[in-house]
């Protein structure tokens, strides 16, 4: 009888060998780089987009009162603090006066000395003219000469001069007195309107400048907040558009708004637009001016049309798209994007139809050699 070729050992030794390159195939298939790349997919669907915008922006107010002074001088005192409320009209302090009282009585006599300056030169006027009448008869009578008459009437047309010097003379010796009662006037500070004293600038004793602010007033009804938003998604943005506002200080509590202007500037710089949002109803209490505020502002809904999520886009040589399932295998298609909503759901104008089967998420990069293997959800990701 003839013998096998193996020996017992070479078989003893295959017995091993072809289950461990068994089980080595079926890790690399399973597992190792062969193995099929998890993904998630979703059916493209067509819904309406209702974009929202969402921006950051600070508190602040649309009327601002910085109260001072119209010349230097020393602050006599005040009678607000920060934080009070004033009504329009209210006086906030004074200004020392120092010596513009007897500035005033001064004005108030030259214009008494004004006054009768004029009331001597209209008897003058009057006289000469009486003067010029009883001259102009006797010569007509040929009882004075002419040479007489001629001095009577240079001596009316000089009195008549020296009457109308002295009512410009009492003309400009009231505007100055006027003008000292008004400087006087403004020695107080007047609130202008109804509001907050948010800031106290000078304390009584010291000395200001024509122009400084003492006393900065801010109108709480004129409350809003300047928004930032970025260019790209801002289309359609405009006066009017209900908002919902998150202030950090409140956080959890939403506060309805709407857009009360589009800034005519953008900022070139960040690429923003710029926007004021007012709120509905009037946070109590209100918040300090510069606080930080979400915003986010709803823009008018879309029709219904082929949409995805945004976690499907990819970035592929350059080109913008999605990983379509065709028939189990991967085909990158680029699309051309739409607009989005706060949602994740983006709309596509082109590249997709309705029904086409994209992939969301994968557990590693895709190529369009990948297998895949379809789970409903990835440890790790969203869904």
């Amino acid at each position: 009888m003839k013998k096998l070729p193996l020996q017992g050992r070479t078989l003893a030794l295959l017995a091993v060998i072809v289950p461990l390159l068994g089980l080595f195939i079926y890790v690399g298939l399973k597992s190792g780089p062969l193995a099929p790349v998890a993904v998630t997919v979703e059916t493209v669907q067509a819904r309406p987009i209702t974009p929202r915008l969402f921006g950051i922006g600070i508190t602040d107010v649309r009327y601002t009162y910085k109260i001072g002074p119209t010349f230097a001088g020393r602050v006599e005192h005040l009678a607000v603090h920060v934080g009070d409320k004033v009504e329009a009209g209210q006086t906030l302090g004074e200004m020392d006066p120092v010596d513009l009282d007897d500035q005033v009585r001064s004005r108030e006599s030259a214009v008494k000395r004004a006054q009768a300056q004029l009331h001597e030169a209209q008897v003058r006027r009057d006289y000469a003219q009486s003067q010029t009448r009883r001259y102009e008869d006797l010569f007509a009578l040929r009882a004075s000469s002419e040479e007489l008459l001629s001095a009577k009437k240079q001596e009316l047309r000089v009195a008549e001069a020296a009457l109308s010097s002295a009512r410009e003379e009492l003309a400009r010796a009231r505007a100055d007195h006027e003008g000292l009662v008004a400087q006087r006037n403004n020695l107080r500070l007047v609130a202008p309107s109804n509001g907050i004293v948010a800031a106290r600038d000078a304390d009584p004793g010291t000395t200001v400048v024509a122009g400084q602010t003492v006393v900065e007033i801010i109108d709480p009804a004129s409350l809003w907040i300047n928004v930032r938003f970025d260019q790209m998604s801002a289309a359609g943005l405009t006066a009017g558009l209900p908002a919902w506002i998150q202030l950090r200080s409140r956080e959890g509590e939403t506060l309805k708004g709407r857009v009360l202007r589009v800034e005519p500037k953008a900022d070139a710089v960040t690429e923003e637009i710029l926007a004021k949002v007012v709120f509905d109803s009037l946070p109590r209490p209100l918040p300090p001016l510069g606080e930080l505020a979400e915003v986010t502002i709803e823009l008018p809904a879309q029709a219904a049309t082929a949409t995805i999520p945004n976690a499907a886009l990819r970035r592929e040589d350059n080109r913008i798209g999605v990983w379509r399932v065709v028939d189990a295998d991967l085909a990158f298609t680029p699309i051309t994007a739409g607009t989005s909503d706060l949602d994740g759901y983006l709309q596509v104008r082109e590249g997709l139809d309705v029904g086409d089967q994209i992939v969301v998420y994968s557990e590693k990069a895709l190529t369009s050699r990948s297998s895949i293997h379809i789970v409903d959800r990835i440890p790790g990701s969203a869904k």
